[in-house]
């Protein structure tokens, strides 16, 4: 059974958070599926990850292409991914189901903790999460690093 890690956005920007936490999940040696809610803004975030970022190169692709299932990243909307991920990085309020966490060996819901909608969806997939009986963490930065703040 996987865990649910929430990452409390304040100080960086989500295309500077997440490549970050890309290339530490690659390193575990995880396939990766990032799911968003709106096919224009992970259009974008893919033109971000391929400008490069302090973590360096990290290969990937948007769903819908002929190499869906060999993308060690896979940008989506959709809720299943061709690449077999064993994590999921959730960004802007994209739905998580228990499912989604005890079928990975990580969940990670990314959100802007400038954006007050954001914060109140973070929010109601924790509760969700956590009645379901999913282990899950809260992180924030907002001290200037990254601290655990809460776990169920």
């Amino acid at each position: 059974m996987g865990a649910v890690y929430f990452y409390h956005l304040t100080r960086k920007p989500l295309e500077q958070t997440l490549p970050v936490l890309l290339d530490k999940a690659l390193d575990a040696g995880w396939r990766i599926v990032v799911r968003g809610t709106d096919s224009e803004r992970l259009a974008w975030l893919d033109e971000q990850l391929w400008l490069g970022s302090d973590a360096g190169f990290l290969p990937h692709g948007l769903a819908g292409g002929s190499y869906d299932a060999d993308q060690p990243i896979l940008l989506t909307t959709e809720a299943s991914a061709a690449n077999a991920p064993a994590c999921l990085m959730a960004v802007d309020g994209a739905a998580v189901s228990a499912q989604d966490v005890t079928g990975m060996q990580r969940v990670c819901v990314l959100f802007d903790g400038n954006n007050g909608p954001a914060i109140e969806r973070a929010r109601a997939q924790w509760k969700s999460l956590t009645d379901a009986g999913c282990s899950a963490q809260y992180w924030s930065e907002e001290s200037g690093r990254w601290e655990k703040k809460a776990e169920r």
